[in-house]
């Protein structure tokens, strides 16, 4: 009798928890062979596809190479729900060798990554990518924990939740140790249009 029981509410019990539990994405694709996406002490602009969104960063620490780092970005499509990107562009920049905080303005979501390295501060610019979608809110937002934990250790940040999107990030900037730690803006996004917008 147990293993009939089993055998009917297995997959009940299956198909609820895909509907309604956390999604996990697994692991990432950082584009052909694991490359970099930049060179030491070189610019690189990265987006992702039209329709996906930044999901997992990674990167590696050299003191000497300038006490800089390389980069490589994976994007997975947004989910269907938002559906297609409305709208695209460049946020502000955040100067190199200064602390910043910084959202997609118009409820965006981050789609990319553009930066220059500046020798004399030994640090890099930033520019978010940033695509809006409809006009969905984001809501549930927090701040993931410092990545890399420690100024000048690897750093490899994953989303491992389906629904959660990088809205932005807050950084700060070591003078001693030429590196940043970055906190991930992270939030859910709503499934219906928004009457209001923030900035």
């Amino acid at each position: 009798m147990d293993l009939v029981l089993l055998c009917v509410f297995l997959p009940l019990v299956t198909v609820a928890w895909g509907q309604y539990s956390d999604y996990y994405y697994g692991p990432y694709n950082y584009g052909d062979n694991d490359e970099w996406v930049n060179v030491y002490r070189q610019g690189f602009n990265f987006q992702c596809p039209h329709g996906q969104v930044i999901v997992a960063v990674r990167s590696v620490f050299s003191k000497k190479e300038g006490s800089d780092r390389l980069w490589n970005y994976a994007c997975m499509p947004a989910s269907q729900s938002l559906g297609e990107p409305t709208e695209c562009w460049w946020e502000e920049i955040n100067r190199a060798g200064t602390e910043w905080y910084q959202t997609c303005s118009n409820n965006g979501l981050v789609a990319g990554f553009q930066s220059q390295y500046f020798p004399s501060v030994l640090d890099r610019e930033w520019q978010f990518y940033c695509c809006r979608y409809s006009r969905r809110c984001p809501y549930s937002c927090w701040l993931t924990t410092e990545y890399p934990g420690h100024y000048g250790e690897d750093m490899d940040m994953m989303m491992y939740t389906y629904d959660y999107y990088i809205r932005g990030a807050t950084t700060t900037f070591s003078a001693v140790d030429r590196d940043r730690q970055w906190k991930f803006i992270v939030c859910r996004m709503t499934d219906y249009d928004c009457p209001f917008q923030n900035v």
